[in-house]
């Protein structure tokens, strides 16, 4: 009830044993970085970074693993969906001791999902103000840029 629960299914590059990579994923996706930061002395990293406490290979499929890391809520702003994604999914993606990644289940404690506010206002205000009703409203990026 105190961590942020994911679980990532893991496929490492060659030569890299799945407990590094999991400990990879759960270093990239919290507290670690490629270069040294100054403010790294000012406060301890132990108390923020996530943790990879279990692995296991992915039934049926070949160099598949799914690892289990735990993030402390203290690492998260509360109450920031936006904050929580990016720090959890944001930037270990790319990362080079993996072949593949994907995030396959994420478990929220009551006591965060608690600090979300949600919408000022229901779908129906929104509908009124569009004057659409009867389907689904969606919003998008439009690329290229224009």
């Amino acid at each position: 009830e105190t961590d942020i629960l994911a679980a990532f299914r893991v496929t490492p590059q060659p030569g890299v044993p799945p407990e590094e990579a999991g400990a990879a994923v759960a270093a990239e996706s919290s507290t670690g970085t490629w270069t040294t930061v100054w403010t790294d002395g000012l406060t301890s990293l132990d108390r923020y970074k996530g943790r990879c406490y279990h692995i296991e290979p992915v039934p049926g499929e070949e160099d598949q693993y799914i690892a289990y890391v735990a993030y402390p809520l203290d690492l998260f702003e509360e109450g920031s969906v936006t904050n929580m994604f990016t720090s959890i999914v944001g930037n270990v993606f790319g990362f080079k001791a993996l072949r593949a990644l994907r995030l396959e289940d994420l478990r929220i404690p009551v006591a965060y999902t608690k600090t979300f506010q949600g919408p000022p206002h229901g779908i129906q205000v929104e509908r009124d103000k569009l004057n659409k009703y009867g389907r689904p409203l969606l919003g998008c990026t439009i690329k290229p840029k224009l």
